[in-house]
C-alpha cells in the first residue's frame, strides 16, 4: 500500500481466499466499506479499518482466522489450506 499499488503474493492470495470463505459463511465482508468503494479505497479499508471478528465455528473458522491474519508470515501456505479444507469436509 505504501507504493499506491497492491503487490500480488502467495500470502495475499491466502488472505483473499480466507476473505471469500468468510463472506460465504457469514454474508458479510470482514471489513466495512461502501458497496461502490473503489478498489483503492477497499484495499485501504483492509489496511486501516478494524476487521470484524471471525465468527465461523469449528475448524473452518480457525482456518479462516489464520488465513486472514494481518501478519502475512502468520498465514498458512496454500498447501496447508488445501490439506485443512480436505480434513474439514
Amino acid at each position: 500500500m505504501d507504493s499506491g499499488t497492491a503487490t500480488p503474493t502467495k500470502e495475499a492470495d491466502v488472505y483473499a481466499l480466507g476473505a471469500s470463505l468468510f463472506i460465504s459463511a457469514t454474508g458479510r465482508r470482514h471489513v466495512s466499506y461502501p458497496d461502490d468503494a473503489s478498489r483503492k479505497d477497499q484495499r485501504q479499508a483492509i489496511v486501516d479499518k478494524p476487521h470484524r471478528p471471525i465468527t465461523v465455528p469449528g475448524a473452518q473458522g480457525r482456518l479462516i482466522e489464520r488465513m486472514m491474519s494481518r501478519n502475512p508470515a502468520d498465514r498458512p501456505s496454500s498447501a496447508e489450506v488445501c490439506r485443512e479444507l480436505r480434513r474439514t469436509r
